[in-house]
C-alpha cells in the first residue's frame, strides 16, 4: 500500500499532523492508499516556499516558464497508462474515460504553454502631451489551488498551468477523496527540473489545510473547483485578507429538446452527458425538458437506452458506460434523494436503486424519472449521480422559465434544427456554457465559468489565463 508525503519546496516530506486518510478503491472497498490529514503547519511551510520562490520565477521569461509546462506534459504522456490505472482505482472512473483525462491534461498543459507569447498589455492614449499610459499584466504571486475528487488530474493543471506561466507560484491541495494520481505527478515533478518551492503538494482535509491556505495573508489568488459550501467556506476565509477568489461551484445543467429536434441525436446526447463518470460531473445533464408533441417518443427512446447500460467494474474490458460511485457518502446522497422523488409523486421507468449484481463497491443504476414537477428537490437540487428526471414543456418560453428557474448556471444545452429557436434560447438561458445540439463537455480553448452559485471567475482558454494576472499602468510623462 502507498503512503504519500506532502510535496513542499522541492522535497517530500512528513506531516506535521501523525494522523493519516485512508483512500479506497470504489469499486470494492479496499484501502490502496494513506495520504496525510495534513496540519496548518504544512500549509504555513508551502507558503512560505511559494512566497520565497515566487520572485526568482516571475523573473523568468515567460517562454522559459512555459518549458516546464512543455516538460510536465511530457512527462505526463510517458505515464499515461499508469496514471489512468491510478486514477480509475482511486474513483472507478471507467479505464476509456481515465485515459482520456490523462491525455487532455497533457494536452492543457501545452496548450497554456502556447500562451507564452502571447501575454500582452495595452498603449492607452493620453489626454496629455508628452505622456504614454502603459498597461501591464502582472503576476498575482502565490496561487492557491483546491481540487475536486471528480477530474483531480484535469483540474490540477487548470490551476497549475495558467498560474504558472504567467509567473505565479502554485500550492495544490488535493481532494481528501481521490488525492493518488495528482500525488504520482508529484512524484514525477523530478523529471521536469522545476524550482523548488514554485509547485507545491500538500494533502489534507479542506476545513485544515484548505481553511489555512485560504486565509493566508500570502496567498493571492484562490481556485476552488467544489461545492457551494465549499466555495462559501473559501470565501469566507478569503475575505479576511480581501484575496481574490475564482470558483467553480454545482450545477443542475437543463437540456430542453424541442419538437423539431433531432430526437436520436438529443436522446443519445442528453443520457451520455447524464451518465459520464456515473453522473458526476459538474456540467453534466441533470434535467431535461421536452416538447410535448415529442415526449412519448423520447421517453421510449430513452427508456431504452438507458435500460441498455452497462455497469461494471473501472478495468472492465466490456467498455462499460459506468462504474461505481465514488464513496459511501456519495451513493447514500443519490438513493435518498431518489427515494424522496419517489415519496414527492415521482415514477421510475430505469433503475431507481443500488446494483443488487455486486457484493462490493457503491453501484448505483442508471435511474430515469417521470411524473416530476419544477418544484421538487431532484428538480432543484445537484443530485451528482447518474439519475434523469425528464418533465415536458409546452413551448420555448415554457421551456427557458422553467430551466432558468434553479440557483445554479453553470451550463445548460438546446436541442432544435431551428436557428432562430437556438439564437433566441442561447440569449435567453441564464448559464454560463450553452451546447446546441451536442452533450455537455467544454473545451480546453473556451471558457468554463458558472453563474448564480455556480460560481465566479472561470478557468480555460485566454479568459482563464488571466484570472492569474493583474494589472499595473504606468503613467510615463517625457520631456
Amino acid at each position: 500500500m502507498k503512503e504519500f508525503k506532502q510535496f513542499i519546496n522541492g522535497k517530500f516530506v512528513k506531516s506535521t499532523s501523525s494522523e493519516m486518510i485512508k483512500i479506497l478503491n470504489p469499486c470494492t472497498e479496499e484501502v490502496i492508499s494513506l495520504v496525510p490529514t495534513g496540519s496548518v503547519s504544512d500549509a504555513n511551510e508551502a507558503l512560505d516556499a511559494a512566497k520565497n520562490a515566487q520572485h526568482a520565477w516571475k523573473s523568468l521569461t515567460a517562454i522559459e516558464r512555459a518549458g516546464y509546462l512543455n516538460k510536465m506534459a511530457t512527462v505526463i504522456r510517458e505515464n499515461r497508462v499508469f496514471l489512468a490505472e491510478t486514477l480509475a482505482s482511486e474513483q472507478a472512473k471507467v479505464m476509456g474515460l481515465a485515459q482520456v483525462e490523462i491525455d487532455v491534461t497533457a494536452d492543457y498543459f501545452d496548450y497554456n504553454a502556447g500562451w507564452a507569447r502571447r501575454i500582452e498589455g495595452e498603449i492607452i492614449q493620453s489626454d496629455r502631451k508628452k505622456e504614454h499610459i502603459f498597461l501591464h499584466k502582472a503576476p498575482i504571486g502565490v496561487a492557491v489551488g483546491i481540487l475536486p475528487w471528480n477530474f483531480p488530474f484535469f483540474v490540477m493543471a487548470r490551476k497549475i498551468a495558467p498560474s504558472l506561466v504567467t509567473g505565479n507560484t502554485c500550492i495544490i491541495n488535493p481532494s481528501s477523496v481521490a488525492p493518488n494520481t495528482v500525488m504520482e505527478f508529484a512524484q514525477l515533478i523530478e523529471k521536469v527540473g522545476i524550482p523548488a518551492g514554485v509547485l507545491n503538494f500538500v494533502c489534507g482535509k479542506g476545513s485544515i489545510v484548505g481553511n489555512a491556505l485560504s486565509k493566508s495573508p500570502i496567498t493571492g489568488i484562490i481556485s476552488l473547483t467544489g461545492s457551494v459550501g465549499a466555495g462559501q467556506k473559501v470565501m469566507e476565509a478569503a475575505s479576511i485578507n480581501i484575496t481574490k477568489v475564482s470558483l467553480e461551484l454545482g450545477g443542475k445543467a437543463p437540456a430542453i429538446v424541442c419538437a423539431d429536434a433531432d430526437i436520436d441525436l438529443a436522446v443519445k446526447a442528453v443520457v451520455d452527458s447524464r451518465i459520464i463518470f456515473s453522473g458526476q460531473v459538474c456540467n453534466c445533464a441533470e434535467r431535461a425538458y421536452v416538447e410535448a408533441s415529442i415526449y412519448d417518443e423520447f421517453m421510449d427512446k430513452v427508456t431504452k437506452r438507458m435500460s441498455a447500460l452497462k455497469v461494471e467494474d473501472a478495468f472492465s474490458e466490456n467498455n462499460p458506460d459506468m462504474s461505481s460511485m465514488v464513496s459511501k457518502d456519495q451513493i447514500d446522497k443519490v438513493e435518498e434523494m431518489v427515494e424522496f422523488a419517489k415519496k414527492e409523486g415521482a415514477e421510475v421507468l430505469v433503475g431507481g436503486k443500488r446494483s443488487a449484481r455486486f457484493d462490493k463497491g457503491y453501484f448505483y443504476q442508471p435511474t430515469l424519472l417521470t411524473n416530476v414537477t419544477q418544484n421538487m428537490q431532484i428538480i432543484q437540487e445537484e443530485v451528482f449521480g447518474p439519475v434523469l428526471p425528464v418533465m415536458k414543456f409546452g413551448d420555448l418560453d415554457e421551456a427557458i422559465a422553467l430551466a432558468n428557474d434553479c440557483e445554479f448556471g453553470l451550463t445548460s444545452s438546446i436541442f432544435s434544427e431551428n436557428y432562430n429557436k437556438v439564437m433566441y434560447a442561447c440569449d435567453e438561458l441564464e448559464f454560463g456554457e450553452t451546447y446546441v445540439n451536442r452533450e455537455h463537455f467544454e473545451a480546453i480553448q473556451g471558457f468554463h465559468a458558472g453563474w448564480k452559485k455556480s460560481g465566479l471567475g472561470g478557468a480555460d482558454g485566454k479568459h482563464g489565463m488571466e484570472e492569474y494576472l493583474q494589472t499595473k499602468v504606468i503613467y510615463a510623462q517625457y520631456r
